[in-house]
């Protein structure tokens, strides 16, 4: 069987790329405008290239030539998902930057006609005519389209996410793998980070300068110390409540300044995930919000993997983006292995 080389575009830190590797794909280019992601992503991921480019500038002729010769072509673009997110809907989503990116997608796929191709996105997506016109385009040039909405946990992710994943092939029919868990053996949080070491809010561990919790101020420590794991803001005495919280208007907000659960899946680990107040973001035992660790790991990344050089100093900010915008690793690996068994089946 001939090998599957991929071009990954918005690549990002490579979660995608990880686990398409993982699963048995080469990967050997990844493509993303945010300059930051280059260590993560050539680290971590040997014989891929980080480029950093605009999707939008790039022509199809100079990807080409990016794969070795003889293989089964493989285009990946997980476009940007705030344009298509529940939370962008009260913006104008027409005039967003990242709004075409997944035409200019398409457009590449018309002048390389790839024999594979995978995308991947919130569940909403699927509300906006951009994506129609994606999937009637791969009809038309003869590609058969598999597409729906997957739960990670399904796919041994510890997380409660769901997204909508397209595969599509020239060479035959194709499908996704069934899932590879139930329910009752769902991973769950303590399965994920229940061994590492205890920290502190404001502390770092010597040994993994990711594993780093952000500090509390003073009432969000006295806030969480009164929540329980899976709890709600709803069980704190009424002079730690927030304001906005007393209204009428805020009381359906239930999943923020919230512990998550030991024993079920986390809530979408997002961009913010390691603020205390930004969701279901606090340890379930520890008075601290989730490490950046913890939250990659969460995101199904290795533990040893590496998202700044070791002499370079931690953001938040910064490695909070890269670790909440990635494809979770165990996701990429699941995609993978669809796209491998489909080729192996034609």
């Amino acid at each position: 069987m001939k090998k599957i080389c991929a071009i990954d575009l918005f690549c990002g830190a490579g979660g995608l790329t990880h686990g398409l590797i993982k699963s048995g794909v080469d990967v050997v280019a990844g493509f993303d405008i945010e300059a930051s992601c280059k260590h993560a992503y050539e680290h971590n991921n040997k014989g891929a290239v980080f480029y950093n480019e605009d999707v939008q500038n790039l022509k199809g002729y100079d990807l080409g030539k990016l794969y070795p010769s003889g293989c089964i072509r493989l285009l990946a673009g997980c476009a940007p998902c705030q344009p298509f997110s529940t939370y962008s809907q009260g913006r104008d989503v027409k005039n967003d930057k990242k709004w075409p990116l997944l035409y200019a997608f398409s457009s590449l796929i018309d002048e390389m006609l790839p024999e594979l191709v995978t995308m991947e996105n919130v569940p909403d997506v699927t509300r906006h005519e951009v994506y129609h016109d994606f999937v009637s385009s791969l009809e038309e040039k003869g590609y058969k389209v598999w597409a729906k909405k997957i739960y990670c946990p399904d796919y041994g992710m510890p997380q409660g996410r769901s997204r909508h994943v397209l595969i599509a092939s020239k060479i035959g029919e194709i499908k996704f793998i069934k899932p590879t868990r139930l329910p009752r053996n769902y991973k769950t949080v303590r399965d994920t980070i229940g061994r590492l070491p205890k920290l502190e809010a404001g502390q770092k561990d010597e040994k993994d300068s990711l594993h780093v919790a952000a500090g509390l101020s003073l009432l969000n420590m006295k806030r969480i110390r009164t929540s329980r794991p899976g709890g709600t803001w709803h069980d704190w005495p009424e002079d730690l409540k927030a304001e906005c919280h007393r209204k009428s208007s805020g009381r359906g907000y239930v999943s923020v300044y919230a512990r998550m659960s030991w024993d079920e899946p986390s809530p979408t680990i997002t961009t913010q995930s390691y603020g205390y107040g930004n969701g279901r973001f606090g340890h379930p035992q520890q008075h601290r919000a989730i490490s950046l660790r913890e939250a990659a790991m969460l995101q199904t990344f290795p533990k040893s993997y590496q998202f700044v050089k070791p002499s370079e100093k931690v953001y938040f900010s910064s490695i909070g983006k890269m670790i909440g915008n990635a494809v979770p690793v165990a996701l990429g690996k699941a995609i993978g292995k669809s796209l491998l068994k489909s080729i192996s089946s034609s």
